[in-house]
């Protein structure tokens, strides 16, 4: 049987526990997840590139079955290059379903073949997003709630 293989397709800056929750998730569905830290020429990011790949790398570096790795341009044509054939969208209920299902939809029309999953948040993490952590962080609030350790550590770090 062949390797059912799935990307998951983020800015991730930072990573979350939300984005953590989906990943987890999809791993019981699929036998190798590709993390792909887009890169977005629209967004102003906390960590550069490198930083994002080397925690993401960290937080599941016991974990054979997470790749990580970035991309430029359009997710589908990633997909593509790497034969994938599933991308794992994460929702939350708070006004995600509209966008990611217009991107879906964009995405399946530009290649038919790849399917887009989605996993609801986890209702413990619904709310989070990197840019409100972000808010949080630089306002001096408590994240600890929202991002794994190793991520505050970095965030920590980063400041000073």
């Amino acid at each position: 049987m062949a390797k059912k293989t799935a990307l998951y397709a983020g800015t991730f800056d930072p990573f979350t526990l939300g984005h953590q929750n989906i990943l987890e998730r999809a791993l019981c569905i699929f036998d190798e997840i590709t993390v792909v830290v887009a890169v977005s020429p629209s967004k102003n990011p906390l960590f550069n590139r490198e930083q994002r790949l080397e925690m993401i790398r960290d937080l599941f570096s016991g974990n054979s079955k997470v790749k990580v790795d970035s991309w430029d341009g359009l997710i589908v044509d990633y997909a593509k290059e790497k034969k994938i054939q599933t991308i794992v969208r994460g929702l939350r209920p708070t006004g995600d379903f509209e966008i990611e299902f217009q991107m879906a939809s964009m995405n399946n029309k530009l290649l038919p073949e790849v399917e887009t999953v989605f996993l609801m948040t986890g209702g413990e993490h619904y709310f989070v997003s990197s840019s409100l952590v972000k808010e949080i962080y630089d306002h001096g609030g408590d994240i600890t709630d929202f991002v794994p350790q190793a991520v505050l550590e970095k965030m920590k770090k980063n400041q000073g």
